[in-house]
């Protein structure tokens, strides 16, 4: 079997990266390189040739994760015509949805991944990526009146607890009473 074209390859890695990213969210960072690999429609072999380590691809999933966020929260204030209040809003409903309770592949890293990072060592890249994810995350929440780390503690709280207690009536209270709260003026 031949080599493969470096175009090729680059998609390769495009493609686990994005694969990891979402495994990640979904399942944690403890997934083998075999099941990602297998995932992402690529041998096991390859692996290494696209990567140093797992760590190496943690902290590029990590990154690509925060990234896919950001683009989410700037397509949602160019559909609000540049209303920041009605795109946060938005953003806030959407978040405590029972739709991204149910998709942690696709939803939040700042929840997905939190209990991953808090066992990362401090000086890793994912670590780092993380925090300046959540930072920006939380300074997009924030409003005149309202402090950003708080409501997004309130979101990020309030998704794990409805995560974990999903299939109990109590999930989707806990959905509904932080997105009243979320809204509540002053």
């Amino acid at each position: 079997m031949g080599r493969v074209s470096q175009a090729q390859a680059e998609e390769n890695r495009r493609r686990v990266v994005e694969t990891a990213s979402l495994l990640f969210r979904e399942q944690g960072t403890h997934v083998s390189v075999a099941d990602l690999m297998k995932a992402a429609g690529l041998t096991h072999g390859g692996f290494y040739k696209q990567f140093a380590s797992k760590e190496a691809l943690i902290d590029e999933a990590t990154a690509h994760a925060f990234d896919e966020l950001t683009r989410l929260r700037n397509d949602g204030l160019q559909q609000h015509a540049g209303q920041r209040d009605a795109a946060q809003q938005a953003l806030i409903d959407t978040y405590l949805s029972i739709e991204h309770r149910d998709n942690a592949a696709e939803g939040c890293p700042a929840a997905a991944l939190a209990i991953d990072m808090a066992r990362e060592p401090g000086d890793r890249e994912a670590r780092r990526a993380y925090t300046e994810g959540v930072g920006d995350f939380a300074e997009w929440l924030a409003t005149e009146d309202r402090d950003g780390i708080t409501r997004l503690c309130t979101m990020l709280g309030a998704l794990v607890l409805a995560r974990a207690t999903k299939g109990s009536p109590l999930s989707e209270e806990i959905l509904s009473t932080a997105r009243a709260a979320l809204t509540a003026t002053g």
